[in-house]
């Protein structure tokens, strides 16, 4: 590895042995097998959900965790991929294969669209440009009602019969989103990924080096909007149903505060953040209608006392206590 490279790397990160990371997710692999054998129907249903959101925002901490581009357009990504496989199944017949595959190329034509659009800017703008770019897809699909079903949306068919009860469906999102995690993690951790980091790091040094930086950007969002196509897809076939509201900015924003919560720039804080969030606004709406009071609150003391996000504050306390036994 490269010197620049190398550098791109965190401390934290670079202290991480993989001979003790395995087991860690062996264990999580074993705990979310054997999940449905324990939990009821409907709490199924939800780590399903947790599983879903979980890619959108690993989809969303390739830029805002390792290029160090915060986008706020993911959800109209995550979006179109819904509409496509639902309008296809739905209102055109067609196989569910094929419509996935629909769902994906035209998440990931829009995701290349929006890059082109974004990848000259950064900080701020890029942040309000993508944003921007994201409130034009909702109005488009809250307008084009011929096709979108306008604010009485779309409703699918529903799943197959091999996987339409709750259990088995889970285990067909846990083998997808398990094949994406471990393509993310292979993706960020390859030279294409450490330049990412450099250019987060030091964007000025890494055009000096001779890096093409929109070029790397652009690939890093094309990439990034593939994966929360699958997200997309995947959701169709969960919700079997699409408005306007998937593809408006909560959808972004909650996915950006999932990536946060669970840290940015770890890619598996996002099972973390989405685990807190999803759970959070289940078991708080139960008790009161204000449960985003509670989870606006719950995301400033986060940032507050662990801006790092849960996985980030982890990995600084473990490595202070390797610090004070190992001298």
């Amino acid at each position: 590895m490269s010197a620049p490279l190398a550098s791109a790397l965190p401390p934290l990160e670079r202290s991480v042995s993989l001979s003790r990371l395995v087991p860690l997710l062996a264990i999580a692999a074993a705990c979310l097998v054997a999940l449905p054998l324990v939990l009821p129907g409907y709490q199924v249903s939800i780590a399903t959900q947790i599983l879903i959101f979980s890619v959108l925002a690993m989809a969303i901490d390739i830029l805002a965790g390792f290029a160090g581009r915060t986008p706020l357009g993911h959800g109209a990504i995550f979006g179109i991929s819904t509409y496509v496989v639902i309008y296809w199944t739905a209102n055109l017949g067609g196989p569910l294969w094929a419509g996935v595959l629909l769902g994906l190329a035209a998440a990931t034509f829009l995701a290349a669209v929006f890059a082109l659009l974004a990848i000259r800017t950064s900080g701020v703008y890029f942040l309000l440009l993508t944003l921007a770019l994201g409130m034009i897809v909702w109005g488009v699909c809250l307008r084009w009602t011929s096709v979108t079903g306008g604010e009485n949306g779309l409703r699918g068919i529903g799943r197959p019969a091999i996987f339409a009860d709750h259990v088995s469906f889970y285990y067909v999102v846990l083998a997808v989103v398990g094949v994406a995690t471990i393509a993310l993690w292979r993706f960020v951790h390859s030279p294409f990924g450490l330049t990412l980091r450099g250019i987060r790091d030091s964007e000025s040094r890494m055009r000096s080096l001779g890096y093409n930086v929109p070029l790397h950007l652009f690939i890093a969002f094309v990439v990034s909007g593939f994966f929360a196509g699958i997200a997309g897809a995947l959701y169709a076939l969960f919700n079997d149903f699409v408005s306007p509201s998937t593809v408006q900015l909560s959808q972004s924003v909650a996915g950006l505060l999932m990536a946060i919560t669970g840290g940015v720039g770890t890619l598996l804080g996002s099972f973390v953040g989405a685990t807190a969030i999803i759970l959070l606004e289940n078991v708080v709406s139960i008790f009161t209608s204000r449960w985003q009071t509670v989870l606006g609150l719950t995301f400033i003391v986060i940032m507050i006392f662990a801006p790092e996000g849960i996985v980030g504050r982890a990995r600084i306390l473990l490595a202070r206590r390797r610090r004070s036994t190992n001298p």
